[in-house]
């Protein structure tokens, strides 16, 4: 299956890496999915108190 996502590393600890597991699991996610959710919802979030965030396109 095709994607026109970008793919980038994340360096995390161990310790963060489970937790940020077990999150996942709690929600019956896979980590990537966790990962992409939480970030989307943060932005979301600032942009809507914030206003867009400007260069993104």
């Amino acid at each position: 299956m095709a994607t026109d996502k970008r793919v980038f590393t994340l360096r995390l600890s161990d310790e963060v890496f489970d937790k940020i597991g077990i999150l996942a699991t709690s929600e019956h996610r896979s980590m990537t999915n966790y990962i992409e959710y939480v970030l989307l919802k943060h932005l979301n979030e600032y942009e809507t108190a914030k206003g867009p965030i400007k260069g993104s396109e």
